[in-house]
């Protein structure tokens, strides 16, 4: 009998030491529970930065010109003659012939001007030119006529004679253009030079 209540008095203390030890345990478990909650620091949320979206710059493309085409200067020179297009079109030759090397007889008349040729398409301006030409050789008074859709034209040699000075052969020219029912007139004196070109004087 005295062994039996020996047993059940270890018994009872186990049962009690292990409930405190349990609840130790578990009080333990909460506290550092607790303290690591209170403890927490929340990292803030990196939201990356709005980014504008990517626009290509737009593609600008050099100035060109069509295959072929070549710009020429209104102010130039071919050898020893002086040409000037202040008006209309600036092309190589003049008149039918389109090289400056075919038309170097005749180039120096671009410096006899007129402003309505800017109103002239290239092929009535060569018809002008070519009327020029022309009127180089015709007797004078002999008007070489031209005419190109609405627009017209004449040049014709008003005087030829001798050159006081160098002897050379030299003419007075008188051009006219017609375009929309205006009409403008330039004059202007050349003389023959030994190598076979046309030089303006006067």
């Amino acid at each position: 009998m005295a062994l039996l209540k020996q047993l059940f008095v270890l018994t009872c203390a186990a049962s009690i030491s292990f409930t405190a030890n349990a609840s130790d345990i578990y009080k333990r478990k909460q506290g550092h529970k607790h303290h690591t909650q209170h403890h927490r620091v929340h990292q803030p949320v990196h939201l990356p930065a709005h980014r504008p979206p990517h626009v290509r710059p737009p593609h600008v493309r050099p100035p060109h010109h069509k295959p072929g085409y070549v710009v020429v200067p209104r102010h130039r020179h071919f050898h020893t003659v002086v040409i000037y297009r202040p008006y209309g079109h600036a092309y190589h030759g003049y008149g039918h012939y389109h090289s400056d090397n075919d038309a170097f007889k005749w180039l120096a008349f671009t410096a006899i001007t007129l402003k309505l040729l800017d109103n002239l398409n290239e092929s009535a301006q060569r018809r002008h030119e070519a009327a020029q030409v022309a009127a180089t050789t015709a007797n004078t008074g002999q008007k070489i006529t031209w005419q190109d859709g609405s627009s017209s034209g004449y040049v014709v040699a008003t005087k030829e004679g001798t050159h006081n000075t160098t002897g050379l052969t030299c003419r007075e020219f008188q051009q006219s253009i017609t375009v929309g029912g205006k009409t403008e007139k330039a004059y202007g004196t050349a003389c023959l030079q030994p190598d076979g070109a046309w030089k303006i004087v006067s």
